[in-house]
């Protein structure tokens, strides 16, 4: 299987040179993915509604690359306050519950002070 990149037209990939997502060999690599809607350029201020602009975004991603928030195996959050993390966990449930991947939360900078959380996923082709 050939490497795919996966573009979400956000302008930080072309700005720092990365892609949203990377394909390669069954595995589908997404990118620490924030709250942005990469259409506008906007981003929230609620937490909550970032987190799920980030699924938003990472579904799409997933999507193009064949596969669904059911093939993840592993997640990663980053917020640079873990007291907004418990928050999130109603939206994060909603699309991680069935398939329970592994896990970690860390705190820590983002890029951009208006970032409150990021998300970064790892996934499996179906097949």
């Amino acid at each position: 299987m050939a490497r795919q990149t996966i573009l979400s037209g956000s302008t930080f990939e072309e700005q720092i040179g990365y892609a949203r997502a990377v394909v390669d060999g069954g595995r589908v690599y997404v990118s620490g993915t924030t709250g942005f809607d990469y259409s506008t350029m906007t981003i929230s201020d609620d937490v909550v509604e970032q987190a799920a602009q980030c699924l938003r975004n990472i579904e799409a991603a997933l999507t193009e690359a064949g596969c669904t928030f059911a093939d993840v195996v592993r997640v990663r959050y980053v917020l640079p306050s873990r007291a907004d993390f418990e928050p999130c966990w109603p939206v994060l449930r909603k699309a991680f519950a069935e398939v329970r991947p592994a896990a970690t939360m860390l705190e820590a900078g983002l890029a951009d002070p208006r970032m409150k959380i990021e998300i970064e996923v790892d996934a499996h082709l179906p097949g």
